[in-house]
């Protein structure tokens, strides 16, 4: 059975660690999705896995909309959340940002590009 829940404990929120993130993670894109990774080592030890949405003011000025993309996002990775840990690993940091001016249509096409941007990175 697949756990398709978002608890409190995965969620990015911590100054120190978004920090850690941006200076140390790895950016990776596909389309209009782009993914800042920091993974478990010796010298950044993670905990569990931590996932986090962003949306930029300078493509979307009002806050509806960029909570409607933040919203699809989490709800991308809360439904395929096993294909994101098999991709990134299990202990993982990550920010997921949606990079362009147009808003998306539905569901499935936010969806879509997140498999695609997951099977990206997976190693043959």
């Amino acid at each position: 059975m697949t756990n398709f829940k978002y608890p409190k404990a995965e969620k990015l929120k911590k100054n120190a660690e978004i920090t850690l993130l941006f200076e140390k993670g790895k950016w990776k894109t596909n389309g209009n999705l782009r993914i800042i990774i920091l993974k478990n080592k010796p010298t950044v030890p993670i905990e569990s896995t931590k996932f986090a949405v962003s949306v930029s003011k300078k493509y979307f000025k009002r806050a509806v909309h960029r909570n409607r993309i933040k919203r699809l996002l989490r709800e991308c990775y809360r439904l395929n959340k096993d294909l994101f840990k098999e991709t990134f690993g299990d202990k993982t940091m990550a920010m997921l940002f949606w990079v362009s001016p147009e808003m998306p249509e539905k569901f499935q096409d936010v969806q879509e590009q997140f498999i695609k941007l997951c099977q990206a990175q997976k190693k043959p």
